[in-house]
């Protein structure tokens, strides 16, 4: 899907037809729409790439000065709905007359550009509408974040009350969109570091101020995904510790209370034995008696000692 907007009287909105000085936005195109793209003096290849689900961030550059920015993008995992977030690649092509966007489904970054939200928006300044664009990037990171540190605080609470094994599951998935994270964000950075050594994001100190803005708020991206990754790692960690401390608890409770029900057995089996005992009258009536206050004799120690050593 092809669509085409210019600012007009300082708002961006959306054209019917490709004209000078305007941004394409391609979502998921055809080979014909990916044709009418490279129709315009675009490499083919540069549409291409950013449908690649695995592409790395990367920058490349045509002698005619075409350039082409890959960077990975958060959006939510519709393969496995459980994992809050993960990345996929997005491109922004910067020709002679226009700016492409290029991402294999849609995005709640482009549909905000789309929508007219983000103002004072340029499309005859390429550079600087590239640069309001990875900066709506890394700020969608960032919340990302927030969303997902919310939601491992709610697991958390949920863990301190059941050890099911769902609730670790789900703060194991959520690991997975951390380490999702820190790999983006550290390739996106050095995309940064390559576009801060380009000369069209040099002309205008706005454009170079702005950059640096990015370049700082996706350092704080990485530093926050670094910082949240190990504290729910220490978390696992130390709910890991506690499952296993209550199962060692269980069991050495299940071995003192079979240890203790061992005991009248061993004293009925001893005694049921065909054998006359010294000072026992054979067919006594007080026999069971004598058998039962026993049983209760040892088990009453038994207990004593258990639980003066706290085997309990």
């Amino acid at each position: 899907m092809l669509e085409y907007f210019k600012n007009q009287e300082l708002e961006l909105q959306r054209i019917d037809e490709i004209v000078p000085n305007c941004w394409i936005n391609a979502i998921n195109p055809t080979q014909d729409e990916m044709k009418q793209i490279a129709a315009l003096g675009i490499p083919q290849d540069f549409v291409s790439y950013p449908l690649d689900v695995d592409e790395r961030p990367r920058i490349e550059e045509e002698d005619d000065g075409t350039i082409l920015i890959v960077v990975r993008i958060p959006t939510s995992n519709a393969q496995d709905p459980e994992i809050p977030y993960g990345t996929m690649p997005m491109g922004i092509i910067l020709a002679d007359k226009y700016i492409v966007t290029v991402c294999s489904k849609p995005t709640s970054i482009l549909d905000a550009f789309a929508a007219g939200k983000i103002s004072k928006l340029s499309t005859t300044k390429r550079y600087r509408f590239t640069l309001r664009l990875l900066m709506a990037v890394t700020t969608r990171f960032l919340d990302a974040l927030r969303d997902i540190n919310k939601l491992t605080d709610e697991l958390e609470d949920q863990l301190s009350s059941t050890m099911k094994n769902d609730v670790l599951i789900r703060l194991f998935k959520c690991q997975k969109s951390y380490v999702y994270f820190s790999q983006a964000l550290k390739q996106n950075e050095l995309v940064l570091v390559k576009m801060s050594r380009l000369s069209g994001f040099k002309r205008f100190e706005e454009d170079e101020d702005l950059l640096q803005d990015v370049i700082t708020e996706n350092t704080q991206a990485i530093d926050m995904t670094s910082i949240s990754s190990d504290i729910l790692a220490g978390m696992m960690d130390a709910f890991a510790s506690v499952i296993s401390n209550n199962l060692n608890v269980v069991m050495k409770l299940l071995a003192s209370v079979t240890i203790i029900m061992e005991i009248p057995n061993i004293l009925t089996g001893f005694m049921g034995m065909n054998v006359n005992f010294p000072g026992v009258v054979d067919k006594s009536e007080a026999i069971p008696f004598i058998i039962l206050g026993l049983m209760i004799a040892a088990t009453a120690v038994a207990i004593y000692i258990f639980n003066k050593k706290d085997w309990f």
